[in-house]
């Protein structure tokens, strides 16, 4: 009797024309051929490296540097290699987070802006906009440095503000805070009023829920918690914190904070150039949301601000939060634009380093692999926080 089961297909083909097996067989071979250039372009580069009477390896970031950095961590010239590396990631650091802020409170306010009822506002924002996004950020940041901050008065005459705060053409010098014995019983009365000011956000927050009502879930934690901050600086014996004000000696100034020219040109170019792009992001997310939200939150008694932060910038950080990444990546990556003005970043440094060691492969992998790490940390932050909001706005 003959059978007239149905075979499946894999009886029928043979493992040679299966699809399936020839795309396993594809992808094997193309990673077999990856795997086999790499050892060719690392056997060239090693036979490169002999030829010039060089090995790689890491063993030169135990040497003396032998070259000083003007600004950053604590650190002299007879610091390792490793040392200098640290002190130019630790500046890439400070000038990126510093600009992300600032460059992110511009955007916003300018942004807004460009939707302003007013038509003054809203021009001078466009023409804002326009202009700075514009113009290459080198060229902005050569402006700033030499067209503008070493045409500052000199030392002796300096802008003075409130008293503390000297502008010159050596850099902006800022009062410094200097803790004092009393700090510690401050920084409990804080605990408590974090604690005391958590128990009301929780309070007020369960209760809107409750109410289904919109509201700011922290109108009585935030006083709260900055009155105990208040009251515990004005009662504890002596002040928690004093003021080292810059003072001048001799031909500059002593104490207080100081950020060089390079750091200010460099920091005042990216927040501005960064600041107009984030702007248009911030535009274009509140443009998305329907305009039907705007009039529904008018016919509950919202006003425009009310309107604004409790119903149409939680809608546009959905649109906003994935191309804002990018302008903090991009705002990290263009610090490296600091080696036309000579401050000591990531790749200055790095680039020093390289000069004199010879090492350049070896330090060229240090410097990608570190802007790697701060943008994949960053792109990390940024992702989670993007499906935190598009969770809660489901």
């Amino acid at each position: 009797m003959e059978n007239n089961s149905p075979q499946s297909a894999s009886d029928k083909i043979p493992f040679w024309r299966d699809i399936r097996v020839l795309r396993v067989l594809f992808q094997v071979s193309f990673l077999i051929g990856v795997i086999l250039l790499a050892g060719i372009l690392y056997t060239n580069m090693l036979r490169g490296l002999r030829g010039l009477g060089l090995t790689l390896n890491l063993d030169f970031l135990n040497d003396e540097a032998g070259f000083g950095i003007a600004e950053g961590i604590a650190y002299e010239p007879s610091d390792a290699y490793l040392r200098a590396f640290w002190v130019g990631v630790v500046n890439t650091l400070r000038v990126s987070v510093i600009g992300i802020v600032c460059a992110t409170i511009l955007g916003l306010v300018i942004g807004i802006a460009r939707l302003s009822s007013n038509w003054l506002v809203r021009n001078i924002a466009a023409i804002y906009v326009e202009c700075f996004r514009n113009i290459p950020l080198l060229l902005q940041i050569l402006f700033w440095y030499t067209a503008v901050i070493l045409q500052l008065p000199s030392v002796r005459e300096s802008f003075t503000f409130f008293g503390g705060v000297f502008i010159n053409q050596r850099g902006v010098y800022l009062p410094s805070p200097q803790p004092t014995s009393g700090v510690k019983i401050w920084i409990g009365c804080l605990a408590v009023g974090f604690i005391f000011a958590l128990a009301l956000y929780l309070v007020r927050l369960r209760k809107l829920r409750q109410m289904e009502q919109p509201g700011f879930a922290a109108k009585w934690a935030l006083p709260a918690f900055l009155l105990v901050a208040i009251l515990g600086w004005f009662l504890i014996p002596g002040k928690p914190f004093t003021l080292e004000l810059p003072a001048l000696k001799g031909f500059n100034f002593a104490g207080g904070i100081y950020f060089s020219p390079e750091f200010a040109a460099l920091l005042i170019g990216l927040v501005i150039y960064t600041g107009a792009f984030i702007a248009e992001v911030v535009r274009s997310g509140i443009q998305s949301v329907a305009k039907g939200q705007w009039e529904a939150a008018k016919a509950i008694g919202l006003s425009e601000f009310q309107t604004l932060r409790l119903v149409i910038l939680p809608q546009a950080l959905r649109v906003i939060a994935p191309p804002l990444t990018s302008q903090y990546l991009n705002l990290t990556k263009n610090s490296s634009l600091a080696v036309a003005i000579g401050f000591p970043d990531l790749f200055n440094v790095g680039n020093t380093m390289m000069n004199q060691t010879g090492q350049s492969i070896p330090i060229f992998a240090m410097i990608m692999m570190s802007y790697l790490f701060i943008s994949l940390t960053t792109s990390a932050y940024m992702n989670w926080y993007n499906r935190r909001i598009n969770r809660i706005g489901r």
